[in-house]
């Protein structure tokens, strides 16, 4: 197991616990929306890399937020999608699941990764594999907060960014169930807020959520 990568990055992360995630946004909205984000203070922001012209969304998304947030790409399941994604300059890399070829390339080139597990035995081979956190996921499913709470037990040493089911109104119950960041998406960018660029809907959904993480 290495240690993860850029500590900076992940202390940055413990200190802001907030991963957006952009699936299928159009390349118009990109402006609208990391104005949102940056209002509400949301310095991380994942691309999923099987949203049309991903890697060009990885770009511009970058220029518009102008060093003010970390933009990385998700979804990423080969050493192909790892490698596009670092030429684009995405700063992190997220897959659903552990992806050796994935995890050996972000090693190579000190890239932090957050692949996705489920099961304890999944939590351990992420983790062993080199994550910067286990993405724990969908969190909602696998029984939220409580679920955290219980792989606290054994596995107190691994961070955790639970993602499925993170909204204002959960967040606080799973960092007080021990996860150390949480992933958010569909609950917020719905693609009927995508399609009709409804930034007045998003940009309050991220504020309250960014006020629930700061109470908590």
């Amino acid at each position: 197991m290495s240690a993860p990568s850029n500590p900076e990055f992940i202390a940055r992360l413990r200190a802001h616990p907030l991963l957006a995630i952009l699936r299928d946004a159009p390349m118009e909205a990109l402006p609208g929306l990391a104005d949102c984000l940056l209002q509400a203070d949301i310095p991380f922001v994942e691309i999923a890399a099987n949203t049309p012209n991903a890697m060009e969304q990885v770009r511009t998304l970058k220029r518009l937020m102008d060093g003010k947030a970390e933009v990385g790409a998700g979804t990423i399941l080969s050493k192909n999608s790892a490698e596009a994604a670092h030429w684009a300059g995405a700063s992190f890399l997220v897959s659903p699941c552990l992806v050796t070829e994935v995890q050996a390339y972000a090693r190579l080139h000190s890239l932090p990764t957050f692949p996705g597990a489920f099961t304890p035995q999944e939590v351990w081979d992420a983790h062993r594999a080199g994550a910067a956190m286990v993405k724990l996921f969908p969190a909602k499913a696998a029984g939220g907060p409580a679920y955290v709470r219980e792989l606290r037990g054994p596995f107190r040493d691994i961070p955790i960014l639970a993602c499925g089911g993170v909204s204002a109104a959960t967040a606080r119950d799973y960092l007080d169930a021990g996860a150390q960041a949480l992933a958010f998406g569909g609950s917020v960018f719905s693609p009927a807020r995508l399609q009709t660029r409804d930034f007045e809907a998003i940009l309050s959904d991220l504020v309250a959520l960014s006020k629930a993480v700061t109470s908590a």
